[in-house]
């Protein structure tokens, strides 16, 4: 089964594509969809188009996307939200089962620990699927553990 977890944003959005085979876990590509327009409503399309080719390309059985849980700023957290609507009507369209997780429910699906750091969760991940400690950006490690999480339900 290929599990594909999303960590959402308005100019970054962050994936990693993992194997399950039943209890073995393997990572197949990881990456960032940059979203270069400053024109709000482009970037929807850039996010769609780059989302699109990215299930295409990738094929995957699962999406796993992580919940928007709560943002200091509200014009972020709007942005955020529009992004994952885009993303989620995608994985509907193409109608791949979608499970969504809080970055809590992420955290302990990874670390065992509900307030673990950006490195714990990063550090874990790469112990889980076996590879070197990542050196990517936090939007990717963290749709790395998100497709990690939902290894977990299927």
């Amino acid at each position: 089964m290929l599990i594909l977890g999303i960590d959402p944003g308005s100019t970054r959005v962050g994936y990693g594509l993992i194997k399950k085979n039943k209890n073995d876990l393997s990572l197949i590509k990881c990456g960032l969809l940059k979203i270069k327009s400053k024109d709000k409503a482009q970037r929807l399309l850039e996010i769609e188009k780059d989302f699109s080719s990215l299930i295409a390309r990738t094929k995957p059985d699962l999406v796993i996307l992580e919940k928007l849980f709560f943002m200091k700023n509200m014009k972020t957290a709007l942005e955020v939200a529009q992004s994952r609507g885009v993303l989620t009507l995608l994985a509907t369209k193409s109608k791949i089962p979608l499970l969504e997780f809080s970055p809590s429910e992420i955290k302990i699906g990874v670390t065992g620990y509900g307030r673990a750091d950006k490195k714990a969760i990063a550090k874990m991940a790469a112990k889980i699927l076996k590879v070197p400690e990542f050196k990517e950006i936090d939007d990717v490690t963290d749709a790395i553990a998100a497709a990690i999480t939902g290894a977990h339900y299927k």
